[in-house]
């Protein structure tokens, strides 16, 4: 037995074989692959003697398989048709339609408008498996450094050391009070009017940069926020002012969860960044095709 006789084998080879394995008859094998008959009958030829056995039976009438060519028709066959999907996975893959795709985000921006841009991703490329998780903007931030998340959503105003920017929106800010608060029939209220008040925070430990810049919001209207509570979870955080425990700013993502418990009063002009990042590393092809749902729909 030769075992050195697949060496130097090529695709070609096998898609010339099965082809005049098919016709049996060299001339329309020929015309059928677009080619002349010599340089047909020279690479079965080839294969032929790399293979060290006939796989044609020619004669002036008719060509047939011989027992080497019958036995590796369907193995031919099977070949070919593995490389075809093989290929047509890659293109896919490149194309961004099949693979893995994890996103990070910060509770209160499922809230908003991402779920639009999940159910325009899952119906135009279903064949990606796309997983969620929420966790707060500081882990959001080491997932995406170490590779455990391919693209995350973050509540700053630039992207941290070791991250990259790829698009950015912002969101407006609300005030939220409790029904029974003096304030409650109020049109509008402004954050100075809530000078004296306590307030119900998020700790700042999970997502410094949008911490600060909505205590900035109160600082710019004149005073430092008196925070009586923290919670880690927005749900928390409304269900503590409708307790009356205090009042808090938020985004306006979050400001839809609580319109039923506590009153809420959009704050003019003020605006909150969300940015979508990933790590240093390249996007593939199945986060830049979710990165241009985002383009279009945040």
């Amino acid at each position: 037995m030769n075992r050195d006789a697949g060496l130097g084998v090529e695709l070609t080879h096998l898609r010339y074989f099965v082809t005049v394995a098919e016709e049996l008859h060299f001339g329309r094998a020929a015309e059928k692959l677009a080619i002349s008959q010599p340089p047909l009958t020279q690479q079965i030829q080839r294969l032929e003697q790399r293979i060290g056995y006939a796989l044609f039976a020619r004669s002036t009438r008719r060509t047939q398989l011989t027992d080497a060519g019958a036995a590796l028709l369907p193995l031919a066959r099977a070949a070919l048709d593995q490389v075809e999907r093989a290929l047509a996975a890659a293109q896919a893959a490149g194309r961004g339609e099949t693979g893995n795709l994890v996103i990070a985000t910060p509770p209160s921006v499922m809230l908003g408008a991402l779920p639009r841009v999940i159910r325009w991703f899952r119906k135009a490329l279903p064949q990606v498996e796309l997983s969620l998780r929420e966790m707060s903007t500081a882990a959001i931030g080491d997932a995406l450094r170490e590779g455990t998340a391919d693209i995350g959503f973050l509540r700053c105003e630039s992207a941290p050391d070791g991250l990259r920017e790829l698009h950015r929106y912002r969101e407006g800010v609300a005030v939220i009070l409790p029904r029974q608060h003096r304030l409650a029939a109020s049109r509008r209220v402004r954050l100075a009017a809530l000078h004296k008040d306590p307030f119900v925070f998020f700790p700042r430990r999970l997502g410094s940069s949008f911490y600060d810049e909505l205590m900035a919001c109160c600082r710019q209207a004149g005073f430092e926020p008196r925070i009586v509570q923290e919670a880690t979870q927005w749900p928390t955080v409304v269900a503590l002012v409708e307790a009356g425990m205090g009042v808090t700013i938020a985004p306006a993502s979050v400001a839809r969860l609580a319109a039923r418990k506590c009153v809420i009063s959009m704050l003019p002009g003020v605006t909150t960044t969300v940015l979508v990042a990933s790590g240093l590393q390249d996007l593939h092809g199945a986060g830049r095709r979710f990165l241009d749902g985002c383009a279009g729909r945040l």
